[in-house]
């Protein structure tokens, strides 16, 4: 019955193997981009994903930075045991752990300033807006339920220490609410860079890094393509892909 209702889906280039819904919710693009796009973790930091879904990110993460150790927090818990199995079974236990509770409470579970790193794919579309996704938990994993936007921001600005980074992945309609939300908690902007199915297309999404305090004018990187105008993956995709 469970590989009715689920896959097993590989990445090479991490020699990881990651079990998913079937029919729920299943990671795209957005958390290799945003994978790629994290400053690297000091030697012996710690990571906490928020929001982890099936857990990629911070797999991802913690084969990129052999010594760090990462915190998957997820408040659904039927994917907060998918993210243990995928742990397990790509051999992570003795690194990455899960959190099953809502960004809201984090508070209490950890001392503020505990992470190195954070890192976050949250809910792209607000409660009421966007299509509903007929398919069971992936409505869930795309539009904000108990915890919006904001809720993220301020979880990410508690958990991360004073020289650490914080880093985000969103929708462009949002990015004048992300930046003013930002702005007010006293989160500076690092580095911003969009993101483009091809060059000719608007941008679909954003990535940001921020910092707790701190000052001086935000980097803004060259834009990313996805694809070329032949429709194929571009080069600097391609690398992040390999699989």
């Amino acid at each position: 019955m469970r590989d009715e209702l689920e896959t097993k889906d590989e990445l090479k280039l991490f020699d990881l193997q990651l079990f998913q819904p079937r029919n729920g919710y299943r990671y795209s693009l957005d958390p290799l981009l945003l994978s790629h796009f994290c400053t690297e973790v000091p030697a012996g930091g710690s990571v906490a994903d928020l929001g982890a879904g099936c857990g990629i990110i911070s797999l991802i993460l913690a084969r990129i930075n052999s010594s760090a150790s990462v915190v998957a927090v997820e408040n659904n818990p039927e994917m907060a045991a998918l993210v243990e199995r995928n742990i397990q079974h790509n051999d992570l236990s003795g690194r990455v752990s899960v959190c099953c509770e809502d960004v809201i409470t984090l508070c209490k579970s950890y001392p503020v300033s505990s992470f190195d790193l954070i890192v976050s794919n949250p809910p792209f579309r607000t409660q009421w807006s966007g299509k509903v996704s007929p398919r069971a938990g992936r409505d869930s994993a795309r539009h904000e339920t108990t915890a919006g936007l904001a809720d993220f921001l301020a979880a990410a600005k508690y958990l991360v220490r004073p020289a650490g980074k914080i880093c985000f992945i969103q929708l462009p309609s949002r990015l004048a609410e992300f930046v003013s939300l930002a702005t007010e908690m006293k989160l500076s902007l690092l580095r911003l860079r969009m993101v483009h199915n091809n060059a000719q297309s608007q941008a679909t999404m954003f990535m940001a890094e921020l910092a707790k305090g701190g000052r001086g004018a935000p980097v803004v990187e060259s834009p990313l393509f996805v694809r070329g105008m032949d429709g194929e993956y571009t080069n600097a995709v391609s690398k992040m892909l390999e699989c």
